[in-house]
């Protein structure tokens, strides 16, 4: 390729390095001149132009930036359409993203114009997520450069994809005194919110004295219990491990393993401990595991998930990046970025789980009152599915049978959450957590208990949302005070799961460091029943 000023005369063939406003039209960058917008240059008195010429071998960047793509085996990915230069990849299955760092590098360096970037290695990815995207800078790529690009990446993997495998988790906790019952459940919830990511469940859990027989009985009932998926089994000890010989690796030998490590240089996620019953992985879980923030267990457990076999080597070269004390979330890929404003998706998730103490003890559900002769529950959930959304997913939990037989027959997914007394957080874990939520761009939070909000000021938000790209907050307000519903994006997901207690998302909004388009609905966005009085006064017949 041939780059640089040619005089108008002599341009014909060459390509625009740069777009030409003209009176009649534009002539963009990255077009052909033909002898046509010669003429059309010369009566705008424009006597030269920057170009390129290609010469017979070279590729356009299109054509270039394809075939690098088709080198790429398409198991569990997806490629863009190639445009400017660029083929964006991305994943079809939530898995684990694995790259070959060695084998991309080679790629780079066979010609600073062909450029290939993707995640980092080990990098768990939602299905829809951008993983890796090919480049030509400039306008056309020698074709004997391109070509061995494309042997490199025939000859072997470069990056791919590995699909969570779903397996049966069983949770195995030992107890001493000072560990509160509390913190116990806590961490099994949190287990169980990890694995659902992965498409895996928390199958069982046993609790049991903190002493290396016991556990090891606890295995071998987690190895013998009849499951219809892979097995694994969790360990969280009351005390961290210090040794070799601790309590959970005697244990994994007792129950007839082999301890595969003890220890890990990544922190948080030290005193882990891996072992192996059979073909059943046991993990001993550090206590930082505990907590939802990003640790080296579960490092590990992806890996576990995504069916690969963690060796002693591999865990001891994670060193390198295992310093996570100060990573606030993990990132998440510019997936939205470019999308067509009405493929932005989003996710309705109908909050329908609260007590409603306000309503009186053993009182009537607020949610069962009726309005027109329809439950407040079924027509909350009417209004969501008649707006823009994807999907609805209502999350239940108090008096949740009745929630559910009033929403019968609706295209509804139901959550149960069966720590709904916990307040509103862990529902919104919960709605969050469904899988059709984790593949959307966006999630409109929707109380359950607002009569007053309608189709049509779902839809305006959901269109504001999508103004925006997706990457700010879309909130509800009347006469400039906040209210709900509101939608979140998706790079506030891990936030979402971090919450706790009785709390909504209104410190993730303040704290996020996004946008936030204020969309005004009028009086609907503040009109929520919380006790008979206001039922009655919404329009509401108060009902069982």
């Amino acid at each position: 390729m041939i780059f640089g000023d040619f005089t108008t005369a002599e341009a014909e063939g060459a390509v625009l390095a740069h777009s030409i406003r003209l009176s009649d039209g534009n002539l963009p960058k990255g077009h052909v001149l033909d002898r046509s917008d010669l003429d059309r240059l010369a009566a705008a008195n424009i006597g030269r132009v920057t170009a390129a010429r290609i010469e017979p071998d070279d590729l356009m960047e299109n054509e270039a930036a394809e075939r690098l793509a088709r080198a790429i085996a398409a198991d569990h990915l997806t490629f863009s359409e190639s445009a400017t230069g660029r083929v964006n990849v991305h994943s079809a299955v939530d898995g684990l993203f694995v790259a070959n760092r060695v084998a991309v590098d080679r790629l780079n360096g066979v010609d600073p114009a062909i450029t290939l970037a993707c995640l980092a290695d080990h990098v768990p990815v939602r299905r829809g997520d951008m993983v890796a995207t090919f480049k030509i800078i400039p306008l056309a790529v020698s074709g004997e450069k391109v070509a061995a690009g494309v042997d490199i990446l025939r000859q072997t993997t470069v990056f791919e994809v590995k699909p969570f495998q779903p397996h049966a988790a069983s949770l195995i906790a030992t107890e001493l005194p000072p560990l509160k019952t509390s913190v116990m459940d806590k961490t099994a919830r949190i287990l169980s919110q990890r694995l659902q990511l992965a498409g895996s469940i928390l199958e069982r859990e046993e609790r049991v004295a903190h002493r290396a027989p016991p556990v090891a009985e606890a295995i071998g009932n987690a190895l013998r219990a009849a499951d219809q998926l892979p097995k694994l089994v969790i360990v969280f000890g009351a005390s961290a491990v210090i040794d070799a010989g601790d309590v959970i690796p005697e244990a994994i030998r007792l129950a007839g393993g082999d301890v595969i490590q003890v220890g890990m240089p990544v922190d948080p996620g030290n005193l882990l401990v891996l072992g192996k019953v059979g073909d059943v992985y046991v993990v001993g879980a550090p206590g930082c595991a505990r907590s939802p923030k990003e640790n080296g267990f579960d490092w590990v457990l992806d890996r576990i998930l995504a069916g690969e076999k963690p060796t002693p080597q591999e865990i001891s070269g994670m060193g390198v990046g295992g310093l996570l004390m100060e990573i606030q979330s993990r990132p998440r890929p510019r997936d939205i970025a470019g999308k067509p404003e009405a493929q932005i998706s989003v996710v309705v998730v109908l909050l329908a789980a609260g007590k409603a103490r306000r309503m009186g003890e053993g009182g009537p559900h607020k949610l069962l009152a009726e309005f027109d002769g329809v439950p407040l529950v079924r027509r909350s959930a009417a209004t969501a599915l008649a707006s823009a959304a994807a999907a609805v997913v209502a999350v239940t939990g108090h008096r949740h049978e009745e929630i559910e037989q009033a929403l019968a027959g609706l295209p509804v997914e139901r959550v149960h959450n069966p720590d709904y007394a916990s307040g509103m957080a862990s529902s919104l874990v919960a709605g969050v957590s469904a899988p059709v939520t984790q593949r959307a761009d966006g999630v409109l939070v929707m109380l359950a208990d607002m009569p007053g909000v309608t189709s049509d000021d779902l839809r305006t938000l959901i269109a504001a949302f999508r103004k925006a790209n997706g990457q700010a907050i879309a909130r509800a307000v009347s006469r400039g005070k906040r209210g709900n519903p509101v939608i979140l994006p998706r790079s506030v997901f891990d936030a979402v799961m971090r919450l706790e207690g009785d709390v909504g998302a209104r410190h993730i909004i303040e704290t996020a460091g996004l946008s936030v388009v204020d969309v005004n609905i009028g009086d609907a966005a503040h009109l929520d029943v919380d006790t008979p009085e206001a039922v009655l006064a919404a329009g509401g017949i108060l009902k069982g």
